[in-house]
């Protein structure tokens, strides 16, 4: 199954200040505030949204194609994805720097942060024939949070060329107007959201939840710790649990993990549930890490985790398509 993930490609620089923010605002002062902080850590992680879907695919042993936009700047991360799997042949290279975001905490947990979309701003140059034509064709097409104009270019050609799509608009849903959002989401074959961004993209579009189901094929709307729902027009819903979580150390990127796990599942032929499940598994893992790409699915503790969740019979059908050894991070 030919996978093409679309979105964002970013780096995080985060940074810890141990003392207080507010130690150095003066009263009065405020209206020409010119502060610096020494801190004392500097964490740099690799994310963005459709990296990380690609990395999780990865780490299943299955290729999927990474669509989006970098910098100069990307050759190192570059070989990080290419040596966890990842096919980094169609992404576009500019002169603008890769997406970043640079993040100080203090010692309350204010923080003062920036984003520059640098790169991003140019993912609405890639195409998606080209990928689809080096690869003997496209089966699925995940459009994910990226620059706007570039994901509603990526669903205009998907529906151009006859490619199966899955909408995954999140985090892009607050800044898009009714008649953008309803571009993204109408005729897609799946359609990823929270419980929030569900009702949101009710809201924005004016369409009821019959109308969505009438306009994609499934609905999946991940539930945090009470699992994912899955709506068919016209089937019965089907509700999956979680895995059980050892740690809760960092929620950035636990929806992502998701639609690793799921479109693996979708890609080696098994049912929704077993996608949902496989999906659950991978989200796990990535809450009991710090970083959206440094976790490893060991195959022997992952069959053992799904066995708790989901039964032994579970367990056995996905195991039977893990990898047989985990790519180790690098």
């Amino acid at each position: 199954m030919h996978i093409a993930v679309t979105g964002s490609i970013a780096t995080d620089h985060l940074m810890h200040f141990p003392g207080r923010f507010t130690d150095s605002l003066v009263a009065g002062k405020l209206d020409k505030v010119s502060l610096s902080f020494l801190v004392d850590e500097l964490e740099v992680r690799r994310g963005g949204i459709g990296a990380n879907i690609s990395f999780g695919l990865g780490q299943l042993g299955v290729r999927s194609s990474l669509v989006g936009s970098v910098g100069p700047d990307f050759a190192d991360y570059r070989a990080w994805l290419e040596g966890h799997g990842v096919d980094c042949e169609s992404i576009h290279v500019s002169s603008r720097a890769t997406a970043r975001f640079v993040c100080t905490t203090d010692a309350d947990h204010n923080q003062i942060a920036s984003f520059y979309a640098g790169a991003m701003s140019e993912s609405s140059e890639c195409r998606l024939a080209p990928v689809a034509e080096r690869l003997g064709g496209l089966d699925l097409v995940l459009i994910a949070p990226d620059d706007p104009a570039g994901m509603l270019r990526h669903t205009e050609e998907c529906r151009e060329r006859g490619y199966a799509f899955a909408a995954d608009p999140s985090q892009q849903l607050a800044r898009m107007h009714r008649d953008e959002v309803r571009a993204l989401v109408e005729g897609a074959t799946y359609l990823f959201t929270n419980e929030y961004e569900a009702a949101l993209i009710e809201q924005k579009t004016g369409w009821s939840a019959d109308d969505l189901l009438r306009r994609v094929r499934t609905r999946v709307t991940t539930l945090g710790p009470l699992g994912v729902l899955v709506e068919r027009l016209g089937e019965p819903s089907l509700r999956v649990g979680t895995v059980h979580v050892t740690e809760r150390v960092d929620p950035t990127g636990v929806g992502d993990g998701f639609r690793s796990g799921f479109l693996a599942a979708l890609s080696w032929g098994l049912s929704t549930e077993r996608a949902c499940q496989l999906g659950a598994l991978v989200a796990a893992h990535v809450l009991e890490t710090m970083g959206t790409q440094e976790y490893v699915l060991d195959p022997a503790a992952s069959l053992a985790r799904l066995s708790v969740a989901f039964g032994p019979e579970a367990a056995a059908e996905i195991g039977a398509h893990l990898p047989a050894v985990a790519q180790p991070a690098l």
